[in-house]
């Protein structure tokens, strides 16, 4: 595969091929389309911390930002553990393992949001060891709700802006970055599109294919990904699948550190059809469309300070996430919910608490079990989601 230049979901002619092909893009650790993307355009390329980081601006300044989600498993930690705790969670260690292994020198820069303490630190691990590229570290406003939360987020949008404006040499000026947030609406709108349809037909739709065009998009610009994905939708619609007897599930905890893929096809092989997620959330986490229109900069403080989904580190306008989950549950026949976590990851485990505790108030069947980056061996998940799915099958 000739990663940017070579435009492989035109050739696909079946879902199945166009799976294997983004699958083993996104497991790369080279990065072909990051690096022949900077060789035709002569553009930066910028890594971003996957949640919350806004990628919009990084378009418009002429960059392509990049969602580092970890090694995904591919190499061992062989340096970072001498930089950074061997108790925090997998992605933060395998990210900085990729640096420190020479897998990101196509890096030009780095944005870290305040999500967490282990991101904080991963941020200053990260200045203090590679030098050549930017560190930005973006603050996040604790209380979304308050007064000042509007003008504390614009003043680090407008902060992040000066700081790409410096390394690339181009503005961050409202015509192109109104262009970003059109052609990021449109990718959200894809997304959301390919999610109501797993919804209605999971067995057509599995969650671990989709996962895998979905997480292509880390390593594509918006507008190839767009342009994948609505390839991905004409093949799907095409395919043939048979239908089985499957529990439709919500999993939840993988807001940040994501499972690995075979975990997800260890829950579909067991008779679970996960039809709601929190995979990728930081390509979706806009409920509804940044306006295209006005101020782009406040349109993206809206977006953020009243328009996000629910997670772990970020609740706006104090909505309930336990409501909020048993809503999509009802909305989607929801017959039982997965808690998986990563390892060492606190928001996702005392998430994950309070969650099932307002699941078994509902009478709705939970599964909980922890996850982590190299995890290889599946037969203990694999027993749990069968006796999962078959108590709810022959007992509920």
């Amino acid at each position: 595969m000739n990663g940017a230049t070579d435009h492989f979901w035109e050739k696909a002619q079946r879902w199945e091929e166009l799976v294997e092909q983004c699958r083993a893009l996104a497991l790369d650790v080279q990065f072909p389309t990051v690096q022949a993307w900077k060789q035709r355009t002569g553009g930066q390329a910028v890594g971003c911390f996957p949640v919350y980081t806004p990628q919009e601006l990084i378009t418009a300044a002429g960059a392509l930002p990049v969602n580092l989600f970890g090694a995904r498993g591919q190499i061992d930690i062989d340096h970072a553990d001498s930089r950074i705790q061997s108790f925090v969670c997998s992605i933060a260690r395998s990210t900085l393992e990729l640096g420190l292994a020479g897998h990101l020198k196509w890096l030009d820069g780095f944005v870290v949001p305040s999500i967490c303490d282990v991101a904080r630190n991963l941020s200053g691990v990260w200045k203090h060891n590679f030098t050549e590229g930017f560190l930005f570290y973006m603050h996040l406003p604790q209380n979304v709700d308050s007064d000042a939360a509007k003008t504390y987020y614009r003043g680090e949008l407008e902060r992040l802006c000066d700081c790409l404006s410096d390394k690339t040499g181009r503005p961050v000026a409202e015509a192109p970055l109104r262009k970003a947030i059109s052609v990021f609406n449109r990718n959200r709108s894809l997304l959301n599109e390919l999610g109501a349809r797993r919804s209605a037909q999971p067995e057509k739709w599995p969650s671990s294919h989709i996962y895998a065009i979905v997480a292509t998009g880390n390593v594509l610009s918006r507008e190839e990904h767009n342009a994948l994905l609505e390839r991905a939708l004409a093949l799907g619609e095409a395919s043939l699948r048979p239908k089985r007897d499957a529990v439709r599930v919500v999993l939840r905890g993988a807001f940040c550190e994501q499972p690995p893929l075979e975990l997800l096809e260890v829950l579909e092989d067991a008779g679970c059809a996960v039809v709601d997620d929190d995979l990728q959330i930081g390509s979706r986490f806009f409920l509804e469309p940044v306006a295209e229109t006005g101020d782009p900069l406040n349109a993206l403080v809206e977006a953020y300070l009243h328009g996000t989904v629910l997670t772990p580190v970020n609740n706006p306008g104090k909505r309930s996430r336990n409501d909020d989950l048993l809503d999509r549950c009802k909305k989607k026949g929801i017959q039982g919910i997965i808690f998986a976590s990563p390892k060492f990851c606190e928001p996702a485990l005392y998430d994950a608490v309070l969650l099932r505790r307002a699941a078994e108030r509902s009478s709705l069947p939970t599964l909980e079990f922890e996850y982590e980056e190299k995890m290889s061996v599946f037969e203990s998940v694999r027993m749990q989601a069968e006796t999962f799915v078959e108590s709810i099958l022959f007992f509920s």
